[in-house]
């Protein structure tokens, strides 16, 4: 059991949920819904209340009574639960006026009643500590990034901009996902002077990006927005798998690293401009194999086009939207992306001296690696790393975790290192499938 905290954990229920009426027959609520054997809402407050969460404030509307029916006063979970009873629909924020005198501190948690998860929130309370913001959103990647919320953040983790996924897009995007939960500073409540309808992302989050005091929490964690039937059915799955835990940071995670250039992608050069990116035939289908399979999948690539003065960091981050864009479509995601903008020899026109610098980022060092095993609490024991490069196998061995050779792109053509992989493969996909099958083995020989 964690220590007890003061926080109060705010959950929004009062939705109607039109979406999910194949289910609710709109004889229940949809966070009634029997999951697993208990109600939606049971499994989020019982992950919280192990976190040492005892206040919950639980605001109902449709079929809201449903609810107070089964949870009562909370004590038989071991909690307390209070209740706002929505005698109009509100919007998504419209209810947090009624806060204003049932919170135990400054700041408190809102979560919304159609997401599962399991996760480690001490992380996500220390990363809101740290920055100080009035405003910290748990995002994350998911496989359906265009049916979702995105957010676009800087370098120290504010949030800049989001973008609503009933919004037309242009352009290609980073797969950073609105997850729905949320910490915000009670000064958030005291600023509504009435009950009155709100939206929580226009209304609220949007003028506190404007004041630079919205934050994001990005982490691979397991979170799933269950508001269809489809997605509904895949999270019961993935719970009875064990995946939800897996991926929690409090356990030691698997990780797959990738190279992007003859890995990922089709190899050709340097890429500096975002319209040469295409993926590998079956790149997406692999990289979606690592998502269904609990491992992390973590993108670390050499790009010395910014060092030559062939683009800026700018632009590969752009390089990456595309790629986040098109794995999205489809339905496969990255939990994160690092790259060493570095090259260390010099005389190349156009070259940006403050990148000409030797480093321990650049592949085969294994500062990208180790700095992605610190992040996510990654066992690099028993990780791999997939590249069509001996640079890729050199950094492998490095590192300490396992290597497979592509016959994608160079397909160890570059000869820079004499070195051989734990294993070859034709295409990433194949690669991904041989990793699968290894750590399922030595899984069964344990």
């Amino acid at each position: 059991m964690k220590n007890e905290k003061k926080d109060t954990v705010v959950i929004q229920a009062g939705g109607l949920g039109s979406r999910m009426r194949e289910l609710t027959k709109d004889e229940i609520p949809k966070p009634m819904l029997c999951f697993n054997g208990k109600p939606v809402l049971q499994w989020q407050i019982e992950n919280l209340a192990g976190y040492g969460f005892r206040e919950f404030v639980i605001i109902i509307g449709h079929l809201g009574k449903k609810i107070q029916d089964y949870f009562e006063d909370g004590r038989r979970l071991g909690v307390h639960i209070s209740y706002i009873q929505e005698e109009e629909p509100l919007g998504s924020a419209g209810a947090l006026y009624f806060l204003k005198e049932m919170l135990l501190a400054d700041r408190f948690l809102l979560i919304f009643g159609d997401v599962m998860f399991e996760l480690d929130w001490n992380r996500m309370f220390t990363f809101h500590e740290k920055h100080q913001g009035k405003a910290t959103l748990l995002v994350h990647p998911n496989n359906h990034p265009f049916d979702s919320d995105l957010l676009t953040m800087n370098e120290s983790c504010q949030v800049t901009g989001l973008s609503p996924k009933n919004q037309a897009r242009n352009g290609w995007h980073d797969n950073c996902v609105n997850a729905g939960i949320y910490i915000l500073s009670k000064s958030v409540t005291e600023q509504m002077t009435a009950p009155q309808r709100m939206d929580l992302e226009k209304d609220v989050l949007t003028p506190l990006m404007k004041e630079q005091e919205v934050y994001g929490y990005r982490t691979p964690e397991y979170v799933r927005d269950i508001g269809t039937p489809e997605r509904f059915w895949r999270a019961v799955s993935e719970q009875k798998s064990g995946l939800w835990k897996r991926k929690c940071l409090t356990q030691k995670q698997r990780c797959i690293f990738l190279d992007r250039d003859g890995t990922i992608n089709k190899f050709r050069g340097l890429i500096h401009d975002a319209e040469d990116f295409e993926l590998e035939e079956l790149a997406g289908q692999a990289v979606k194999r690592i998502n269904e399979s609990g491992f992390l999948a973590v993108v670390v690539t050499n790009q010395p086009v910014v060092a030559r003065g062939m683009c800026s960091i700018e632009e590969v981050d752009q390089i990456h939207r595309k790629m986040q864009t098109l794995l999205g479509q489809q339905g496969a995601y990255l939990d994160d992306i690092v790259f060493c903008p570095h090259h260390p020899d010099q005389g190349y026109p156009e070259e940006i001296p403050e990148y000409k610098i030797s480093c321990k980022c650049r592949k085969p060092g294994t500062e990208m690696i180790e700095r992605m095993a610190a992040k996510y609490h990654i066992d690099l024991s028993e990780s791999y790393i997939i590249g069509d490069s001996t640079v890729d196998i050199q950094t492998g061995l490095n590192a300490g975790v396992k290597t497979v050779l592509t016959e994608t792109g160079q397909a160890g053509r570059d000869g820079k290192y004499a070195v051989r992989p734990d294993y070859r493969a034709s295409d990433l996909l194949q690669a991904v499938e041989q990793v699968l099958q290894d750590a399922e083995s030595t899984k069964e020989a344990i």
